[in-house]
């Protein structure tokens, strides 16, 4: 059996997984390596991945973002979560998230992992939820305990890198929702399949009752535990309730205890959140969870943004990023509409790419402030083809650039033309 990178790194050990990682993210192996052992970086990758890439995401690292893809029971074709798999890694995602839950969803997972070389995530609660569902006379309420965790063992099998898990939805903390109220109560898909069965078999959830079994069954395969925020916020209105900061509290200890067994971990958070609690939420977390490494949705911030929800989400990952958050899940234009396309899954991941980089430069990543900088004397001098390769978007830069037919008469942009503020400032150096 291979040990655990968590295990190497403590042992003062670089594995090649923990060079590749850290050559891919521009940081030394040792550094890599001493922030694994301390549990605030991990490398996303399932040793049955074969022809994966590790992923470094972490601390000292620039901020990751990842794309949701997946099938629903309306739109089920294979070809298109395809298209839209490889929209996202042409335009610049790190990981990719397979939340399937409609048609031949092994199928479709497998043929992502296959097709593609990046860090790929999934729920496999999903999976067990969709094989009871499909017996007939069966709901989603009927799953046992094996179903669900027979379903995680599938996906690790299959060679997912990491896996969200539900682990702090909990009885109690259900208890508490309903004290405080909420405005939307569950939003997570897993966390309300969580609620409703525990409900419904008035037992605790396997997977808070049962973790040392899931640490057992992860450690073979060295993926990432992703600590799902089943409560995270839905709306403004809910967010830094009782619940959410509670199950927060129980990810903590959770987190405490898989390290201590060798596994990675990393957590996930909100969700919808007014943008002046973005930072205070982010520094909770990290004091929370002993600075592991922290996976947010947006946050958006603002509810009333249905086919902008790109944007909402880019302010809210922006601030995020910033205050220290290490990986950003897009969000898609289609969000809280429908199922996204394969132009929204390219606008998402550019509009959280561009989150990510704002925030990197809030903490000093190594680069990215140079890459602005770089930028600011192309423009400066007019040079068009450097500002076209250093855009987030070079063909969308060239494309708009090239729908103007006077642009290139005066040597500037149609906004300005002769009257270009570098022109005038340049010709000053040749009088």
């Amino acid at each position: 059996m291979n040990t655990p990178q968590m295990e190497l790194a403590r042992a003062n050990t670089i594995s090649e997984k923990m060079k590749i990682a850290a050559a891919e993210a521009g940081i030394s192996p040792e550094l890599l390596r001493r922030n694994i052992a301390e549990g605030t970086a991990i490398i996303c990758h399932n040793n049955l991945h074969h022809g994966g890439r590790p992923l470094a995401v972490g601390k000292g690292i620039r901020t990751r973002v990842n794309a949701n893809i997946g099938t629903s029971r309306d739109d089920n074709s294979i070809e298109n979560e395809l298209k839209k798999a490889e929209t996202a890694v042409a335009a610049g995602a790190d990981a990719l998230m397979d939340l399937s839950t409609g048609g031949p969803i092994d199928e479709i997972r497998q043929t992502i992992i296959s097709k593609t070389d990046v860090c790929i995530g999934s729920v496999p609660l999903y999976q067990a939820a969709c094989d009871t569902v499909s017996v007939p006379g069966k709901a989603i309420v009927d799953m046992s305990v094996d179903d669900i965790f027979n379903g995680i063992e599938k996906h690790l099998e299959d060679g997912i890198d990491f896996i969200t898990v539900h682990c702090g939805v909990t009885r109690a903390t259900v208890e508490k929702m309903d004290r405080e109220g909420r405005v939307m109560e569950v939003v997570s898909r897993g966390g309300s399949f969580t609620c409703a069965w525990m409900e419904h078999n008035q037992q605790e959830n396997p997977l808070y009752q049962h973790f040392d079994r899931l640490l057992e069954l992860v450690r073979p395969y060295d993926a990432v535990l992703s600590l799902g925020d089943g409560f995270r916020p839905g709306c403004l209105a809910d967010a830094s309730d009782r619940a959410q900061i509670h199950e927060l509290l129980i990810l903590g200890e959770l987190t405490q205890r898989a390290w201590d067994a060798g596994i990675q971990v990393m957590i996930e958070g909100p969700g919808h959140m007014p943008l002046q609690q973005i930072a205070a939420n982010i520094q909770l977390q990290k004091s929370l969870c002993h600075g592991a490494p922290f996976y947010v949705l947006g946050p958006l911030v603002t509810d009333i943004g249905p086919g902008y929800d790109h944007i909402t989400s880019a302010i809210g990952g922006a601030a995020a990023a910033g205050a220290g958050a290490d990986f950003l899940c897009y969000v898609t234009p289609s969000e809280h509409l429908c199922l996204p396309t394969a132009e929204d899954v390219h606008q998402g991941v550019m509009a959280t790419r561009l989150a990510a980089h704002a925030g990197d430069i809030v903490k000093n990543i190594p680069g990215a402030m140079e890459k602005d900088l770089a930028m600011s004397q192309a423009r400066k001098n007019l040079d068009w083809e450097r500002q076209f390769e250093l855009a987030i978007d070079p063909p969308l830069a060239r494309k708009r650039r090239g729908e103007t037919t006077s642009a290139d008469q005066h040597g500037a942009c149609t906004m300005c033309g002769e009257f270009c503020a570098y022109k005038i400032m340049n010709s000053r150096k040749t009088q």
